[in-house]
């Protein structure tokens, strides 16, 4: 008689960490490959990990949740320098049979707790993978902690954790669903949650036979696992879902987080300061959902509002098509797009001018909407997308006849150097048109600003004077008074987007954006409407020529 899963009299209360290796009897992990189902695991997670590994430089990977060997056996097969570890016995030595059934590996396996991971396994690796939702084992806060300094002990200076986990934010939140392409394919067994609350989630399992298994774990929310991760010293924690950068709003079965341990001093690396903050934020899944969803989709900008209840993305279009119509495009106009977003600018400039369009945005979260939005409108050809900052344009001098901007320079901590690359790369004669959120005066009120700063990581705001001085001095000269004023607008904007996110929310929006999330973009919303409605705020249309008249 092979053991079986012992849970007590009472299932839900098993709430221990260690427990995990008792669940994990002979007769369940003889099933596990079942489960997975190998050949169609690989098929729908592809080279993901291998490709993402591959792009940080990777030759020395521990594998902390080896199972029964899925992904140490490909890790090897790919060529990197693997050695598997697991908390449960019965598990390694599946995986150690798999790996020379599957590839004729020998994996080096060695049995290790997370929590004195040092202890049992011994060297530094360029990095470590916890896959299989395995960090759900551990059931205190104080377990995980322990854990994950663990691993980054373990990683080199420049090493990378990949972590990953159910999406228990909608098993909590809207009841358990699944795709049943990703993690566990297995045609003929049937997997979903038997008992789910705040800190359980039973899984049950059962098999053809009639068997039937189940394992408890604590339901991670993916938020809460990112701050764990910053918590213990990670730099920086990118989050994909279902194995896909930005997952455009939907729910994904699995998040998969990817954090990085080297420490960068300010300066270092391609984007400095209040631009590297911006990029962190437009890259979170939080951020790109709800500018598709709530901002106008593919323009992220303020709008020209004709009513009060006017939709978001009818204003935000017609501020595009106020600014063209100042321009005398043509199909051999170059025009540089600097922070385009989700390119609803550079699509309509190609698609009603015919130009050629060159986008340059620090986002790649964006970038890869953006060109798949191209794409889909046959636009590739005309529009180039380009990772980037606007504070170091990657072109050559006086390469382009318009530069074009919309609500992006306030992002920058440098904008004097902004305006002077922006002078670099335009040719004499061409034409600088762009808009930005700003101080109505130099000097503003600290009071009235400082939210609005803190909320953008920001010292200052640049303002109609600044912008108007500066360009002078580069040598532009002003086209129709140079700044076309719409302070009503900036009111008008914020507000319907603070209207539009209530009624999402009433719709469901929660469950696509974090709460957190929420609550500060309503906040920030809010000190807008108010810096706007005292006369604090501004915005508008500048529109200058490089070089005097005539």
């Amino acid at each position: 008689m092979q053991p079986a899963q012992e849970f007590g009299d009472n299932p839900v209360e098993v709430r221990e960490t260690g427990h995990y290796t008792e669940e994990y009897v002979p007769s369940f992990v003889e099933k596990w490959d079942s489960l997975i189902d190998w050949d169609k695991r690989a098929e729908s997670e592809g080279n993901f990990f291998i490709d993402l590994l591959r792009k940080w430089g990777v030759r020395s990977v521990l594998d902390v949740a080896t199972g029964t060997g899925f992904h140490s056996v490909r890790l090897l097969a790919a060529g990197f320098e693997t050695v598997s570890a697991d908390g449960s016995a019965e598990m390694l030595a599946r995986a150690f049979e798999n790996g020379t059934k599957q590839g004729g590996n020998i994996l080096r396996v060695v049995q290790a707790d997370w929590r004195w991971l040092n202890r049992d396994v011994h060297g530094e690796y360029d990095a470590i993978v916890c896959l299989g939702n395995s960090f759900t084992h551990l059931f205190s806060e104080r377990d995980r902690r322990k854990a994950l300094a663990e691993f980054y002990a373990m990683l080199k200076h420049d090493g990378i954790l990949i972590l990953d986990q159910r999406n228990y934010d909608a098993i909590l939140d809207d009841g358990y669903t699944s795709k049943h392409r990703y993690y566990y394919c297995g045609e003929d067994v049937i997997v979903e949650p038997e008992y789910v609350d705040e800190g359980l989630c039973r899984m049950r399992y059962s098999f053809p036979d009639s068997s039937i298994y189940h394992l408890n774990m604590f339901p991670l929310r993916k938020d809460y696992t990112r701050r764990l991760m910053s918590d213990v010293g990670f730099q920086r924690i990118e989050t994909y879902g279902d194995f896909q950068h930005t997952y455009r709003g939907e729910q994904p079965d699995f998040f998969v987080h990817v954090a990085e341990k080297e420490y960068r001093m300010e300066g270092e690396g391609q984007y400095k300061g209040a631009v590297s903050t911006a990029r962190s934020y437009y890259n979170s899944p939080d951020a790109d959902t709800f500018y598709a969803a709530v901002w106008g989709g593919e323009d992220i900008h303020i709008g020209l509002y004709e009513s009060p209840v006017e939709p978001i993305a009818g204003a935000s279009r017609r501020t595009v098509e106020r600014m063209a119509s100042k321009l005398e495009l043509s199909r051999d106009s170059v025009v540089l797009d600097l922070g385009s977003g989700f390119g609803g600018s550079a699509r309509y400039l190609a698609e009603t001018y015919g130009c050629r369009v060159l986008a340059l945005n620090l986002s790649e979260v964006e970038n890869q909407r953006h060109k798949e939005l191209n794409s889909a409108r046959g636009l590739t050809d005309r529009i180039e997308v380009v990772d980037g900052s606007f504070e170091d344009i990657p072109y050559l001098d006086g390469q382009v006849d318009v530069i074009w901007s919309q609500d992006a320079f306030l992002h920058s901590g440098n904008r004097v150097r902004v305006l002077e690359e922006i002078a670099r790369v335009l040719r004499p004669g061409g034409h600088l048109i762009f808009t930005d959120p700003m101080a109505a005066a130099d000097g503003g009120s600290t009071d009235v600003l400082q939210p609005i700063l803190d909320r953008i990581h920001l010292d200052d705001m640049g303002s109609p004077g600044f912008y108007t001085r500066e360009l002078n001095r580069l040598g532009f000269t002003a086209v129709d008074g140079g700044f076309e004023e719409h302070r009503e607008q900036l009111v008008n904007h914020y507000t319907r987007v603070l209207e539009e996110t209530e009624r999402q929310e009433t719709e469901g929006l929660a469950r696509r954006i974090s709460h957190d999330y929420l609550v500060q973009m309503k906040k920030g919303l809010g000190h807008w409407i108010d810096g706007g409605r005292e006369n604090h705020l501004t915005w508008g249309i500048f529109h200058f020529r490089l070089g005097a008249d005539g």
